[in-house]
């Protein structure tokens, strides 16, 4: 204990929020309270952590110093607020119950990864814990995914059928032990249990180890297991075996999208991929993200685990069962064979990650050869998130477990509560109260009744744990989103449409907290605009309240709507139309005299009648066309892509393929910026663009090379386009958002024109720029719009 020579005591209570409970706070009150000699009482309570301590003056700060300086590992402070109280005399500090209130602030952890101290006894024969498979303590283990209501007690989670044996009580009632109130606490005698389902039968053995060596010699021998993790099943297979590979693709039917790996430990990923310090830091993080990382020559992964990427997506373990199968599969190999598992979510494409378990029973029943299950229950979905270093900075393509629902600080205030719906493709939704936005896990494409479900049982979720009532309810212009459909469908009486590409440039605005204008450069796929047109390349003028689009990508028909997402050939022959007019099919490339003219006559004729043929400023779409007419994907010339987004990101691959000889060239592409007359509107003209390549192609320039420059050229368009916006408007800041920033040569080109230009570039940081970080953006529109009014 500190010496106090302060005879004057004083008394503080302290209310404190973030993220302070499960993660070992009240044991970190308590020890600081004995250190500085001070006496009192904490507790939990809906709004967060209440303190009361009472000591000299000097004792008090030290104790105030600590709070900010020395917080456990998972702990994160968002406000303290401290006043003055009689003092009252005790003898002793306590943690006391927890307490309700009619208002709730507390903050639920992200599940978080195995810890050290926790491994340690894992793999320790002598630790009574020794190979369990559901090890934890304050400072790791399932917290969103098993917590059904707050404040986070055990009775409130899914542990609260598993009642704790006497040595178990005792670590969680000792306050100095690193397991108290640790709510998933167990043992092998109290808590939870692993169990292998067989077609049909259920098995458990006398020892988990038994069962995990069974499982290992299943994978070993080209078995797809499916395997309950955190936040819902993962299917597993030997990553190195071909056939269980593709065996795996068929079953799930999921032809092209990778799948992503699980490896024990950083030096096996390095045996596969190109690891920086920066992705060695994330990959090892307590939020075990899935991180893409180039791979190298010679990569012994089955082919068909990321066919046409030069990229893996790579985790390492982050529960003790992961650990326990790696380390088991390394055993149950070939000497000198590298442990590397296929570790995809537990559906079939395009629904929701299965999690309840007589449900994972029925449903990947048709994939499977068995599954290892466990009796604690998942009480919401919540898949891995994925993540890439992208200029220098780390970039969410998902955010889920590991950070939600871990909120958004806000650099304002919200008016009232609100409810954002998100968008369409890779959805989440947003709640928002006071100084927070509670972004959801990640939902997924909002196409099917199954996950329209789970981004309605998400909602309640979030409401419940955080207290919000929303009092307005935010969504996408685009009517046909299901999204919007709930959100009109709601009984929420104040809605608010946001225009989709303004709310990309908002959640960037909303994350960085900047209050004034910047320029806007939103690109993606698919937006409704304001005109009814399809956007998809808008440089506007913007900030929360409102935005001036001053610039886009000429508008080209979308043959087919929909279908011309699916088939970007579409997009390539109407691109080719408006340069070449009809006589582009007598146009020498590969791509005309492969075309159908059949099929080309019907849609011209959908294109001079305007049926079904909105235009679109899309320059997701113009990656399409490009790809397209470099015969990418490839062996799908006429077919529809196999998953959304897959042309574009060939292109790119193909792009990084380019030699270092080809990269130093500065050789671009032509290009046109058109002012419309009387207006302050330019459009971006890629036609000589496209002439170009199509000159490039019956040159016999490569595929890469082509690529490459297509990639440059694009960059500079948009870094000219902001350029001539700033003489215009006189503005320095430029914030970038939407889906085809993901392209991270694309984003690395264009980051450095800007910055060659003295521009201050802002980027998504703490959400995808994909849709799914667009309800961040709607909720923060909304808020400015109410504040207005």
């Amino acid at each position: 204990m500190d010496s106090v020579t302060d005879p004057v005591l004083q008394r503080q209570r302290i209310l404190i929020q973030g993220i302070v409970q499960g993660v070992g706070f009240r044991p970190f009150i308590y020890g600081q309270a004995l250190h500085y000699g001070l006496v009192g009482f904490v507790f939990n309570d809906s709004q967060g952590v209440t303190i009361e301590v009472e000591g000299s003056l000097l004792a008090l700060a030290s104790f105030q110093r600590a709070l900010r300086e020395e917080l456990p590992p998972l702990a994160r402070i968002d406000s303290i607020a401290t006043e003055s109280v009689q003092p009252c005399h005790e003898t002793t500090f306590v943690i006391a119950h927890s307490q309700a209130s009619n208002q709730r602030y507390a903050l639920i952890s992200p599940d978080t990864a195995t810890c050290d101290d926790c491994l340690r006894e894992l793999f320790d024969p002598a630790d009574r814990r020794y190979g369990y498979p559901f090890i934890n303590c304050t400072n790791c283990g399932p917290r969103f995914t098993i917590v059904q209501d707050v404040p986070y007690d055990r009775d409130k989670t899914t542990m609260r059928t598993f009642p704790m044996c006497p040595t178990c009580l005792v670590e969680y009632e000792d306050s100095l032990n690193r397991r108290f109130h640790a709510q998933p606490n167990a043992c092998p005698l109290c808590g939870p249990q692993v169990s292998f389902y067989d077609g049909g039968t259920t098995i458990s053995t006398t020892t988990t180890n038994d069962l995990i060596m069974r499982i290992v010699q299943q994978l070993a021998a080209g078995a797809i297991l499916a395997i309950k993790g955190l936040g819902g099943y993962h299917l597993a297979c030997d990553a190195l075996n071909t056939e269980a590979v593709q065996q795996l693709r068929q079953r799930k039917h999921r032809e092209a999208k990778p799948f992503a790996l699980m490896v024990p430990d950083l030096n096996t990923a390095r045996q596969l991929c190109v690891v920086s310090a920066a992705e060695a830091t994330l990959l090892q993080s307590h939020r075990r993200p899935i991180v893409l990382l180039r791979q190298l020559p010679n990569c012994p992964v089955a082919s068909g685990v990321s066919p046409a990427y030069n990229t893996l997506g790579i985790m390492l373990p982050y529960t003790p069962l992961h650990h326990l199968l790696l380390r088991a599969f390394t055993t149950a190999l070939a000497p000198g064979s590298l442990a590397v598992l296929v570790m995809t979510s537990g559906n079939l494409s395009d629904e929701p990650i299965a999690y309840q378990d007589d449900d994972a029973r029925t449903r990947l029943a048709p994939i499977v050869d068995g599954m290892l299950t466990s009796n604690r229950d998942i009480y919401m979905r919540c898949d891995d998130s994925v993540m890439h270093i992208s200029a220098g900075n780390v970039q969410f393509l998902r955010r889920s477990r590991g950070y939600a629902p871990e909120p958004i600080p806000l650099s304002f205030d919200l008016p009232l509560p609100l409810l954002a719906c998100g968008g369409h493709l890779k959805n989440t939704f947003c709640l928002g109260k006071g100084r927070r936005a509670f972004v959801s896990h990640h939902i997924g494409d909002l196409e099917n009744l199954e996950t329209l479900t789970s981004f309605k049982e998400g909602i309640k979720h979030f409401q419940n744990l955080f207290d919000i009532d929303p009092q307005a309810i935010v969504y996408d212009l685009h009517p046909e989103y299901l999204a919007t459909k709930y959100a009109l469908d709601s009984a929420i009486p104040q809605k608010i449409g946001i225009q989709h590409h303004h709310a990309h440039i908002a959640s960037v605005l909303a994350e960085h907290g900047l209050q004034e204008p910047v320029i806007g450069v939103a690109a993606d796929g698919t937006g409704y605009g304001t005109d009814g047109a399809v956007w998809g390349c808008e440089i506007m003028t913007a900030n929360l309240l409102g935005f001036e689009r001053l610039a886009y990508l000429t508008y080209i028909p979308l043959i087919g709507g929909e279908q011309a997402i699916r088939q970007p050939w579409r997009m390539a022959a109407a691109y080719l139309a408006h340069v070449y007019g009809s006589a582009f099919l007598e146009v020498a490339i590969p791509f005309t005299q492969q075309l159908d003219r059949a099929k080309w006559h019907i849609l011209a004729q959908m294109m001079s009648s305007h049926l079904n043929s909105p235009p679109t400023s899309s320059l997701g779409r113009l990656f399409d066309a490009v790809a397209a007419l470099l015969g990418l994907p490839q062996g799908l010339a006429q077919s529809n892509v196999l998953y959304e987004g897959q042309a574009a990101v060939e292109l790119e691959m193909q792009a990084t393929y380019a030699t270092d000889a080809m990269q130093e060239e500065t050789e671009l592409y032509p290009f046109l910026m058109d002012r419309i007359e009387g207006q302050m509107t330019t459009v971006l003209n890629v036609a000589p663009l496209i002439r170009a390549i199509v000159n490039d192609i019956q040159q016999g320039r490569t595929v890469p090379k082509i690529a490459y420059r297509f990639h440059c050229t694009i960059a500079e368009l948009l870094a000219q386009a902001c350029h001539e916006i700033r003489k215009q408007t006189g503005l320095s800041s430029v914030a970038l958002s939407g889906g085809v920033f993901q392209n991270r040569l694309l984003l690395e080109q264009l980051i450095t024109r800007l910055e060659a230009f003295s521009f201050q570039v802002y980027t998504n940081r703490r959400v995808p720029p994909n849709d799914g970080g667009l309800s961040l953006g709607q909720l923060a529109i909304a808020a400015a719009q109410l504040r207005a009014i």
